[in-house]
């Protein structure tokens, strides 16, 4: 099982996403934290509702998503 973070980006300025139902399926996910473990194909399955809201690519290049996922480093494995 590989694990991967999901993380708020916080360099995503749009509140769009947010608004139209993102806020609700980030909070069944993370417990209130702003950033999450999860197993990699949840985290894909998650994502992939994610994208499915409006407003999920209205950043810029730098930022385009209200959500990240990258590899889980050895600070976040210590907390598994």
């Amino acid at each position: 099982m590989a694990l991967v973070k999901l993380a708020i980006d916080y360099e995503f300025a749009s509140r769009i996403w947010w608004r139209q139902g993102g806020q609700e399926l980030w909070d069944a996910v993370n417990d209130g934290a702003p950033a999450v473990l999860l197993d990699e194909d949840l985290a894909r399955s998650w994502l992939a509702q994610a994208a499915a809201i409006s407003g999920w690519d209205e950043g810029r290049a730098y930022a385009p998503h209200p959500i990240t996922m990258s590899a889980v480093d050895e600070e976040d494995a210590a907390l598994v």
